[in-house]
């Protein structure tokens, strides 16, 4: 059996999922939201395999925990799954995630920026406080991030921890994922008097969504169990590329955004319409 033929035996994950008033209302405010049952039991019992297999062939990283820094002890890390696998392509670019973003960030149409895997191992380190948009060569409170587990995430490991409201400060800081942006972040947190929310045991198929300006970090994994996430980033549709100011920048310009530059719509072949809102 054909790969196509796989993927269209698949969920296609286009019903859509209502939010309330109050939801939109409370993203607005704190720049992140946790809501239940994103994706059913049934398709997650279908993509989690097809994920895992993606991770488990694409993986690189071959050393020990203990010989790794801090952000390699954090999490296995595979993006654009959906380029290597027709199958998974139907997860990251379903339309009922990719309505949701565009509802909580109330656009019109988002671009998809790209797809993470992000593997907990058992034992695995915490994930320092960060921006993610300090990455993305983008000037815009117009993008936001999903964040889903495949397995069920007990209350020791958790979801992320997320700062409410700092994703109202914009561009913080330059720092990448390291301890320095965790001694130095934590440090403007608690000056700064956010709350520092978790929204503790998460099932299968429920998922955050977080602004890309949000401070968050995660906590280590205790557990003898892999943690397994997805992540898929959206960007609203019609943004321009600005002119990269960090090594960082210039590195995702040329991964996420190829052959484009600053003053281009960001909308290379990587980047597909996921959803459009019909006027």
């Amino acid at each position: 059996m054909s790969n196509e033929t796989n993927a269209q035996a698949l969920p296609t994950i286009e019903s859509e999922y209502e939010l309330t008033a109050q939801q939109l209302a409370d993203y607005e405010e704190n720049g992140h939201i946790l809501l239940r049952g994103v994706a059913s039991p049934q398709e997650i019992d279908a993509f989690e395999p097809v994920i895992s297999g993606c991770v488990q062939t694409l993986n690189r990283q071959n050393k020990p925990l203990e010989e790794r820094d801090t952000y390699g002890k954090a999490f296995i890390q595979i993006g654009n799954l959906w380029q290597h696998s027709e199958e998974e392509a139907r997860f990251t670019l379903a339309k009922r995630f990719a309505k949701i973003a565009a509802d909580l960030m109330g656009v019109d149409g988002v671009r998809l920026y790209h797809d993470q895997a992000l593997y907990k191992e058992p034992g695995g380190g915490h994930t320092p406080w960060h921006q993610d948009q300090i990455y993305w060569p983008l000037d815009t409170d117009k993008t936001i991030t999903l964040w889903m587990p495949l397995v069920p995430i007990p209350e020791e490991v958790g979801s992320m921890v997320f700062a409410s409201k700092s994703q109202r400060e914009g561009y913080i800081s330059k720092l990448v994922i390291s301890d320095e942006s965790h001694r130095t972040l934590a440090q403007y947190i608690d000056g700064k008097g956010f709350d520092k929310v978790s929204y503790g045991a998460m099932a299968a198929g429920d998922a955050t969504f977080h602004s890309g300006w949000t401070l968050h970090s995660a906590p280590g994994n205790p557990t003898p169990d892999m943690r397994k996430v997805m992540t898929i980033i959206y960007i609203a549709d019609g943004l321009r590329i600005a002119e990269p100011d960090t090594n960082a920048r210039r590195s995702d310009l040329l991964s996420w955004f190829p052959g484009l530059n600053p003053g281009d719509l960001a909308a290379s072949e990587l980047n597909p319409l996921l959803y459009k809102r019909t006027k």
